[in-house]
């Protein structure tokens, strides 16, 4: 599991609003009851049953004076509850038969000529009944390891990684099975804030299969999140839960009450409490796409530069003419910011442009230059927009291939 570090979370103030206080005395309601009240007690006793009522019946006109607050019956209540909790219920047995988990093994030197066995944990989800399986990039790729996959219903499989998202922190990995259970993708722009959501995966390396809930806290989170090997990778468009996610708990998904896959969890703030995120399932299936279209792989179109997303306080610090964009730079010559035959060094692109929009849609925060590209194909006509000096310009490249 990824970890986050410094990363501040804020939230709205959320102000109470006080209830109106109800008004003492008789209105105009209670007059009216009062007096058909009378008329019938005047009939079988006398003015004495309304007293009577008023006195020690005060309840009986309250239920009549509140007619605006209904008070829930309990039968109603525990209904509810009890058809909630069938719901969560039915959400985790149509998932969790296709929800495995993932082990990395490798010998590591030890002292002298000792060798020692590392092992690593995370989670997947099955995607095709032959057996191809959806992770977490970071829970797959150490090339030097060997990785088994354990299914719900205890067996075990050798697995093969197959293809690494270049862009995002996605896998897909193998095993040699046939008639698998499948999970259903949902539909992740559709999701609101506050639903459930629940969690499951490989919680801890130990704890198969764990399931939690929580909601859904946000979504369009951008995050740097770091793994163990020191490495940090920008996350953007994710989604946030308080749904607990544990060491393990990567690749596993993030699942709706009906069942389907709304997110692949990825990453949780160390310094906080249930602040989890997800990849959400809509960038799955574009990843499933290219899978299909591209013999198993994961094909993003790319256009060749490596970039700065500019905000307001780096364009202020760097005396830039805008605080949105992406600015084209590297300070590493082994890796140029322009890459060599590229469609960017194409279309003439230097270090220092800065790329403002992809077919007149700004670069900005939340909608990052690399988010922009992966709207479109391989093969596909762009239009970008960067400024050089201060001046504008138009250039229109051909996105090229990761693989």
């Amino acid at each position: 599991m990824q970890n986050l570090d410094n990363l501040k979370v804020s939230e709205g103030d959320r102000n109470p609003v006080p209830l109106e206080k109800k008004r003492n005395g008789l209105g105009a309601k209670a007059i009216i009851i009062v007096i058909i009240l009378s008329l019938i007690f005047g009939i079988v006793g006398g003015g004495a049953g309304v007293a009577l009522l008023l006195t020690k019946g005060g309840s009986f006109l309250q239920r009549y004076l509140d007619l605006d607050e209904p008070a829930l019956p309990a039968a109603v209540s525990e209904k509810l509850r009890l058809e909630e909790s069938s719901k969560i219920i039915d959400a985790v047995e149509k998932v969790k038969p296709s929800v495995v988990s993932i082990v990395s093994t490798k010998e590591v030197p030890g002292f002298f000529t000792q060798t020692t066995t590392q092992q690593n944990s995370g989670s997947g989800f099955i995607i095709t009944n032959d057996g191809l399986i959806m992770t977490n990039k970071h829970v797959v790729s150490d090339s030097n390891a060997t990785y088994t996959v354990f299914t719900n219903d205890g067996r075990n499989f050798e697995a093969k990684v197959q293809s690494l998202d270049p862009f995002n922190d996605l896998a897909v990995i193998k095993i040699e099975a046939k008639d698998l259970p499948v999970v259903e993708l949902g539909d992740s722009d559709q999701l609101r804030i506050g639903q459930y959501v629940l969690a499951i995966g490989n919680a801890l390396g130990e704890f198969q299969n764990t399931v939690t809930l929580g909601i859904l806290s946000a979504k369009e989170r951008n995050i740097e999140a770091s793994g163990g090997n020191g490495l940090s990778e920008a996350l953007e468009g994710l989604l946030q839960t308080d749904a607990a996610i544990n060491s393990g708990n990567s690749g596993g998904p993030l699942v709706n009450l009906e069942g389907q896959v709304v997110g692949v969890n990825v990453a949780v703030a160390s310094q906080a409490e249930n602040i989890g995120f997800a990849i959400p399932s809509n960038l799955i299936k574009t990843a499933i796409e290219s899978i299909n279209q591209n013999n198993g792989k994961i094909v993003r179109p790319y256009i060749g530069v490596r970039y700065v997303s500019l905000t307001p306080e780096i364009s202020k610090n760097n005396n830039l003419p805008v605080d949105y964009g992406a600015y084209i730079y590297s300070n590493n010559l082994a890796l140029p910011a322009v890459v060599t035959d590229s469609p960017a060094a194409k279309a003439g692109l230097k270090q220092g442009d800065i790329i403002i929009a992809i077919n007149d849609e700004n670069i900005e925060v939340g909608n990052s230059l690399t988010r922009l590209i992966q709207k479109y194909q391989p093969g596909d006509e762009i239009e970008i927009t960067y400024l050089r000096e201060g001046n504008e310009n138009k250039a229109k490249l051909i996105l090229a291939s990761t693989n």
